[in-house]
């Protein structure tokens, strides 16, 4: 068994620990398996471990990747610019990175090109830290209104990236995006739904699965540092 192998396992069983502690089973959980930095060596052990989500922080890697291991699900999780739209639309089955309602044009304006209907989600500035991306909670309504009038985008739920601490410390940064989900629920436009919450990295993802993620991002707990 190779050494992902083992990792992925252990990422499992604490994926499956805190499902089971939130109510919830580990199926409503999909583990993303983040190849920044990684080469094909280990993207080819973290397929042959049964791995099927990937994803990717810049264009360049993403479709180099993208084009070696089409049998995979790859995910665009990075800071996407709208001159690189282009190159990503119609290939992540999702984007994770929408955080602003230019960007999302300009990938409504390429999917309806490509015939295509993409799959994104909203990125959410919980933390109110100015060096993260994202929407502010209270323009989240308005927004979503924007884009149930887009044809070709579908927005599938929230992201948001919790600061450098530990884990208990920003457990408030997970619990308050449910939360924001869960009231924005209420009022939604008949097109939208918010069924994912893309939050928890490899240091915080047992408490972003306790506090309802549906999907995490790992990177060094499957293929080390």
């Amino acid at each position: 068994m190779s050494s992902v192998a083992v990792r992925y396992e252990a990422v499992r069983r604490q994926v499956a620990d805190a499902a089971d502690a939130s109510g919830r089973h580990f199926d409503e959980v999909t583990i993303i398996a983040v190849t920044k930095t990684v080469g094909v060596a280990e993207v080819r052990a973290a397929l042959a471990a049964g791995i099927r989500d990937f994803g990717e922080n810049r264009v360049q890697e993403f479709l180099g990747k993208y084009g070696l291991f089409p049998e995979a699900r790859w995910h665009f999780i990075g800071t996407l610019q709208t001159n690189k739209v282009k190159d990503v639309v119609g290939k992540a089955c999702l984007i994770h990175s929408v955080d602003s309602l230019r960007l999302l044009s300009h990938i409504e304006r390429r999917a309806t090109e490509q015939g295509v209907i993409q799959p994104v989600l909203f990125q959410v500035n919980v933390s109110g830290e100015e060096s993260k991306h994202g929407f502010v909670p209270a323009d989240l309504t308005d927004a979503l209104e924007e884009a149930s009038h887009m044809d070709s985008v579908e927005v599938r739920g929230l992201m948001t990236m919790a600061p450098l601490a530990r884990a208990e410390d920003v457990r408030w940064v997970f619990r308050e995006l449910r939360e924001v989900r869960d009231s924005l629920r209420a009022t939604l436009p008949d097109k939208v739904e918010l069924e994912e919450l893309s939050m928890g990295m490899s240091s915080d993802f047992r408490v972003a699965v306790e506090e309802g993620a549906t999907i995490v991002r790992i990177g060094s707990a499957l293929f080390g540092r």
